[in-house]
């Protein structure tokens, strides 16, 4: 087989169910343990589905699983012998029993399951307990319900006049299920899953599996399924499931299902892998850090990374809104503006009505079904009622999914169907997308509808619904009765901007949420009588925690770049003289479009106490060019991340004191927050040695009561994230000076390791952009580590235009001349080419990080002579 060591073959001789002998194929890779004088930790015994075979698993034979791995053909399959027996779910439980016993195989065992391999591991798993240590399922399904429907694909495999077709006569179920592989499987490993199958008398066991699926009641492996569902709950064994979610059999709805079985389980999501999952993505790099951090020598439970941290003052998430409802200063002012389109009146909200409307929707939640722990994806667009949603989901416990606009159709839908959410709160926009992608939850609207539209966007019920109904329990004498939920419940998911890679969503306990809620308001200054003009949408949420009132400009949500002055200046008059958050993107907009402002717009802006901007650091020009906008204005860029709002801070006058440095400076730890730096080696790759001595570049590390307490269901992740004990890894690189201030450079994952030592991305773009003729500039690094090649991407002045990037082109030889200059003379090391564009391609949600990440895969294609797509 290809890539397996011909001393793991190995045949076997074992008497089967009925007592006959039967030929077994398995990989085994006790004799290169025994060769490396390795004394196996315990044993992964590795079931494949319908159509593979052992060739799955053969990933699993790797020098940090000190394991002994043993994957089976199963008879009728892969190389094992064609019997010509019907073999049911419950004669492969215990003919894999029967293999087992016979090689001696004792515990520890983890069982390791793909496909229809997983049903039947879970089989020997529950037969065998007294050896069983812990399970790995990928992609299987271990319950199907009578009466639901199967994936299409096996309703079609399953079909009579078809089943023979697809699965004997032909292989075309083989080939389909390798083809549906992402990325696609190189030619030579599609051969090796084809080879067991090459006849149709050895394709009969993939037909006879097939046919073996217990979709009713009188198959005959319906009692041994329903066994398996229900006995899976009994084993409190570690257990990791990884799963490709593109797959178009097993998808998350049987993920779903396995969660409620095994609630305690560890789960990794690969976003885009499908049904083959240990093809595409590295499944086996995870089993390896699952093993050694669950059996390990120094195994223990996972502390979250805030538990190390000095820990904020206790409070309730929404208190502040109940307590400035009940003060006769604050009830009747205003706790959330809505602003109209030109012309229109604003709609002020006070703290009063917001808390009663509050407390309605969550009595009426709870009334309707919807109980703590539930996680109900909010949808909605800022203003009233998604403050109201939120704080009543907060309220009673349930967990609020956050996920903005901002990601687009495709991240929105991986955020939502990756989140699992038991309902959905949407505007009728949102609802339409979950009624035609199919996510998953049960479905409430905004406001009440007609029984023909409730029909249609399959409707439950709507917030205009709870809330009367809260009401009613209200004025019947059953007011609001649920205790505040657990510090340690989880309250939110908030889903990252996707610009390094797909959103991943921050789960957030209540104490590192209102931990959280203290950082910004401590940083900010925030309480009742200066309030908050959200220009990124999200933001709009954290008034009501702080007890600020807040309010969003008129302008489109996912496009925060496009905030305009005007509507920037009638929000703050909407508040009187409030702080102003903005995505970067908008500061230049703001600039560009001050021209057409009134004296009386020109005037609310001047009154602007504060103004502050996250996301990615602002240089100094910029924030000199918007003191001449907002001069009363405490110019304040915090650093942060939706793992750990409010990290660091600093203000104009700190930029300036600051001076030049390498990379951007982004000040000195908020209260209650650490930083450090994980020293890297030549590579770019971080050694394990922490340090917060100055003027050493490498990964920023932060510990906070507020950091996240874990991506939800990326586990790899979370512990990428957490390899350094009590520290959240944040993936920028950066340095400490001699004040204790931080200096931002980058992704660490973007840093350069060419033949004259690491450099940070910051430090080429920032000496290419000192050229007087470029606007901005993105640097990438093609070929391997330790030589890699410095390629630079330019905006300039002149040929800069707003919109998509576009594919690059070489630049006028004087520039080109002129920045290679710049970044030898300032960073030190050669520039190979110099490329512009009129517009670098920038993350979706905040339109100002660039992604790095496409301009090395285009720059790689262009240098090896490949056609570059535009960016």
């Amino acid at each position: 087989m290809l890539g397996v060591d011909p001393r793991l073959s190995r045949t076997l001789e074992v008497r089967d169910h009925i007592g006959q002998l039967r030929r077994w194929h398995l990989l085994d890779s006790a004799p290169l343990l025994a060769e490396r004088g390795i004394a196996p930790r315990g044993t992964l015994l590795a079931v494949h589905g319908n159509p593979t075979y052992s060739f799955l698993f053969r990933s699993l034979v790797r020098e940090d699983i000190p394991w002994r791995v043993v994957a089976v053909d199963q008879l009728e399959m892969g190389w094992s012998e064609r019997t010509g027996e019907v073999r049911h779910l419950q004669d492969r439980i215990t003919d894999l029993s029967l293999l087992t016993d016979a090689l001696s195989l004792r515990g520890p065992v983890v069982t390791v399951g793909h496909d229809w391999g997983g049903i039947v591991s879970t089989g020997w798993a529950l037969d065998n307990r007294h050896d069983l240590a812990g399970m790995i399922l990928t992609n299987t399904g271990i319950h199907q319900e009578l009466g639901e429907s199967l994936p299409k694909a096996l309703q079609l495999a399953t079909a009579p006049a078809v089943l023979p077709a697809t699965t004997s006569l032909t292989d075309a179920f083989l080939r389909t299920t390798i083809a549906i592989s992402n990325p696609p499987l190189p030619a030579e490993v599609a051969r090796e899953y084809l080879a067991p199958y090459r006849s149709r008398a050895r394709r009969r066991g993939i037909e006879a599996f097939v046919a073996d699926i217990p979709a009713t009641a009188d198959h005959p492996s319906r009692p041994t399924l329903e066994r398996l569902a229900e006995g899976i709950r009994e084993l409190h064994v570690p257990t990791l499931l990884a799963w490709g979610p593109k797959d178009v059999t097993f998808s998350d709805r049987y993920l779903r299902d396995l969660l409620e079985r095994v609630p305690h389980a560890d789960v990794h999501r690969f976003e885009g892998a499908s049904h083959l999952v240990w093809e595409d993505a590295d499944t086996a790099g995870l089993v390896a850090r699952w093993l050694e951090r669950t059996f390990g020598e120094d195994a223990r439970p996972r502390r979250a990374v805030s538990t190390y941290a000095e820990q904020a003052p206790e409070g309730h998430l929404g208190a502040p809104i109940a307590r400035l409802a009940a003060d006769p200063a604050h009830r009747h002012a205003s706790a959330v503006v809505e602003m109209g389109s030109a012309g229109d009146e604003p709609r002020e909200i006070s703290w009063q009505l917001l808390h009663t409307r509050v407390e309605d929707i969550a009595a009426g939640m709870l009334s309707h079904g919807i109980a703590p722990g539930d996680r109900v994806c909010v949808l909605i667009t800022p203003g009233a009622d998604l403050t109201a949603v939120l704080y009543a989901c907060l309220r009673i416990g349930a967990v609020a999914v956050i996920a903005d606009a901002g990601l687009g159709v495709d991240g929105l839908t991986r955020a939502v169907i990756g989140s699992h959410p038991d309902w959905i709160i949407g505007i009728d926009k949102a609802l339409l997308g979950a009624r035609a992608l199919g996510w998953p939850g049960r479905r409430i609207s905004v406001a009440q509808k007609p029984t023909l539209d409730r029909a249609a966007l399959g409707l439950s019920t709507s917030v205009t619904e709870l809330a009367a109904t809260g009401r009613q329990m209200r004025e019947l004498g059953a007011p609001l009765d649920a205790a505040w939920p657990d510090p340690e419940a989880d309250a939110a998911i908030l889903f990252t901007s996707g610009s390094t890679g797909p959103a991943k969503g921050a789960v957030y306990t209540h104490r590192q949420m209102n931990a959280m809620f203290t950082a910004v308001g401590d940083t900010l200054r925030l309480d009742p009588e200066r309030g908050l003009v959200a220009g990124f949408a999200p933001f709009a949420l954290l008034g009501p925690a702080l007890g600020a009132p807040s309010v969003v400009p008129d302008m489109d949500v996912t496009r925060p770049g496009e905030l305009t002055a005007r509507a920037l200046a009638r929000a703050v008059d909407a508040l009187g003289a409030p702080a102003v958050f903005t995505a970067p993107a908008a500061l230049r907009n703001i600039l560009d479009t001050a021209g057409v402002l009134d004296a009386a717009e020109r005037a609310a802006l001047a009154r602007v106490p504060s103004f502050f901007s996250a996301g990615a650091p602002i240089p100094a020009p910029l924030l000199r060019e918007l003191r001449m906008l907002m001069p009363a204005a405490e110019a304040l860029t915090p650093y942060g991340m939706t793992e750990c709002l409010a990290v660091t801070a600093i203000d104009l006058a700190g930029i300036e004191a600051a001076g030049e440095g390498t990379g951007v400076c982004v000040g000195t730890p908020v209260p209650r927050v650490e930083i450090a730096i994980a020293v890297m080696d030549e590579l770019g790759a971080t050694t394990g040695e922490i340090t917060r001595r100055p003027g050493v570049t490498g990964e920023i590390l932060v510990r906070a009561p507020h950091v996240r307490d874990r991506y939800l269901m990326l586990w790899g992740t979370t512990d990428t994230a957490s390899r350094f004990e009590g520290w959240h890894a944040t993936g920028d690189v950066g340095q400490l000076d001699a004040a204790g201030r931080l200096w931002v450079e980058g992704r660490a994952a973007h840093v350069l390791a060419t033949a004259q030592g690491l450099v940070t991305p910051v430090r080429i773009e920032e000496a290419a952009e000192s050229v007087a003729t470029v606007r901005r500039a993105g640097a990438a690094a093609v070929g391997p580590a330790g030589t890699q090649q410095v390629v630079v991407v330019l905006e300039t002045e002149d040929g800069h235009r707003p919109g998509k990037a576009a594919r690059p082109r070489p630049a006028d030889p004087a520039l080109q001349e002129a920045v290679r200059r710049a970044v030898q003379d300032r960073a030190g090391v050669p520039v190979t080419a110099v490329f512009t564009t009129r517009a670098l391609p920038t993350d979706i949600r905040h339109n100002s990080k660039i992604d790095r990440a496409r301009l090395a895969l285009w720059a790689e294609a262009t240098l090896q002579g490949r056609p570059g797509r535009p960016l």
